[in-house]
């Protein structure tokens, strides 16, 4: 019985001695070095080359390596076996700090001031909202979304949540489907996007969705901050979207194509804020040592957490 390690531009040996160490009496073999296919039983996977994992008679369960599963579902021979993705306390947490960040950055207008700091300029027209007169919305209300809401909620702001299917949160206003979306839109001064990327969601983040956002806000305009999945948004879209006033502004920490290509107009684009795909890092022992636990769970009969649904794709 072996452990695979699956994985596409991470130090394959760094991850095979993390696991090692949690897992001594378990082989941990890699994609692209010879093994026995008939011992493996687990794979940890992050952006495994599609059809890689097929010839695997004896396997009992996938583990992705990060929070999302989409890569996984790309694969058109992904072996019919049960899914678990991380759900780590620690990258809730850095997720969090980072949409509180980029929502305080927006709210206290620092952007500007910055602008104004390079040019050397003192100029305050004192419109400094409260953040209760700001409204957040979060698409998305999984692990990632309810705490991040809770956390916002905590600072002040107006926070609402939109999920595709009806979930319900204390104290927080929520909308579902398409039918609560136009209205969740249209009370969203600062939108935020943890929705998973699915077929349905590919690309949700477009030019007409922009166009139902808040336009009588404090903020003077609406916001989008997108820690996401890069598939949900059409980055053509939210450019024409910024020259156009539909966005006031735009917090892109995930891409389509990473590194974000340097011929991209986001980079130079004075609404754009670019961060390198790093909104919520996990460290690397904190995912081995949650992998490692769902396979001793599996060794004694227990069932997996944080399983996927494949037919929601996650």
């Amino acid at each position: 019985m072996s452990l695979l390690l699956a994985m596409t531009g991470w130090h394959v040996e760094d991850w095979r001695a993390r696991f090692q160490a949690l897992l001594p009496e378990m082989p941990i073999v890699v994609l692209g070095e010879p093994f026995d296919r008939r011992a493996v039983h687990y794979v940890a996977s992050w952006k495994h080359p599609a059809g890689s994992l097929t010839g695997l008679p004896n396997l009992a369960a996938i583990f992705s390596l990060g929070a999302g599963v989409d890569f996984l579902f790309a694969d058109d021979k992904l072996p019919e076996v049960p899914i678990a993705r991380v759900v780590d306390p620690d990258l809730t947490t850095r997720m969090s700090e980072y949409v509180v960040l980029h929502c305080l950055m927006y709210l206290r207008q620092q952007h500007r001031y910055m602008r104004q700091q390079q040019a050397k300029l003192w100029e305050d027209d004192r419109n400094q909202p409260a953040a209760r007169s700001v409204r957040v919305g979060i698409m998305g209300l999984g692990e990632l979304g309810l705490d991040a809401a809770a956390k916002l909620k905590l600072i002040g702001f107006d926070v609402a949540g939109w999920s595709r299917s009806p979930k319900s949160a204390e104290g927080l206003q929520t909308f579902s489907g398409e039918d609560g979306l136009k209205a969740f839109l249209a009370r969203t001064d600062i939108l935020v996007s943890l929705v998973p990327l699915t077929p349905q969601t590919r690309g949700i983040l477009n030019a007409e969705l922009f166009a139902g956002l808040a336009r009588d806000g404090r903020l003077g305009g609406p916001f989008l901050i997108n820690p996401g999945r890069g598939g949900l948004q059409v980055a053509d879209d939210i450019v024409a979207a910024l020259d156009a006033g539909t966005l006031k502004g735009a917090t892109l920490d995930v891409f389509e194509t990473e590194p974000l290509p340097v011929e991209s107009p986001l980079w130079s684009h004075p609404g754009v804020t670019i961060t390198p795909h790093n909104a919520a890092m996990s460290e690397p022992e904190a995912i081995a040592s949650l992998v490692a636990a769902q396979i001793r769970r599996l060794e004694a009969g227990e069932p997996l957490l944080h399983a996927v649904d494949p037919a929601r794709g996650y």
